[in-house]
């Protein structure tokens, strides 16, 4: 008789133990995916209607917003020339980062961070942002990296922002200690002398 219950509860108490130890993705019907997280952060820019769009929102002050990435695709340059070159007349300040006054590298911080592309804060680091570009490629939005007033001292220690087209002559917007925010033209003048490269970060 003994036999007879075991050959028979065997089998039943295999079959509760399967349902009640069955695993969780196949307890449910959903097939939604995990959520993944990831370690970095990046926000994405707004849209409306599948067009980016981009306004002047200040970034936060946190050292990680303040390393330099890849501009967000599509970021329209002729909006962030209209707001440099609304700046000219600023005048130049030491160490100045706002429209009360700015010093070369303040200046143009300043301008791409209006845009939500925080570029490092000085000559000197600027010029290793973004990526190398032929000078002849040149074009709006490229910053323009410059040595000092020094030309026997081959160092970063001025920078602009590129107006003018590629194969023009090219034009930037700066903030110069002689004249505040003002637009110059590399050649023909010192500055050619002057010029040490292109850096593109948008």
């Amino acid at each position: 008789m003994k036999k007879i219950f075991l050959l028979v509860a065997a089998p039943l108490l295999l079959l509760f133990l399967l349902i009640t130890l069955k695993p969780d993705h196949m307890a449910g019907s959903s097939t939604e995916p995990a959520p993944v997280h990831f370690a970095i952060h990046h926000q994405e820019p707004k849209t409306d209607g599948g067009n980016q769009t981009f306004s002047k929102a200040k970034r936060s002050s946190h050292t990680e917003d303040k390393a330099w990435y890849a501009a967000p695709k599509g970021l329209p340059s002729d909006e962030l020339i209209d707001y440099a070159v609304s700046l000219i007349g600023t005048p130049y300040v030491y160490g100045g980062t706002s429209s009360n006054g700015f010093d070369c590298s303040g200046f143009t911080s300043h301008v791409f961070e209006e845009y939500g592309v925080p570029i490092t804060r000085s000559s000197s680091t600027q010029s290793q942002d973004g990526v190398a570009v032929d000078r002849e490629d040149a074009r709006p939005g490229d910053l323009v990296i410059f040595t000092g007033t020094n030309l026997n001292v081959r160092e970063p220690g001025h920078v602009g922002i590129v107006i003018s087209e590629p194969g023009d002559t090219i034009s930037f917007v700066h903030s110069s200690s002689n004249g505040g925010v003002k637009i110059s033209q590399v050649e023909g003048t010192r500055y050619n002398d002057r010029l040490l490269g292109i850096r593109r970060v948008l």
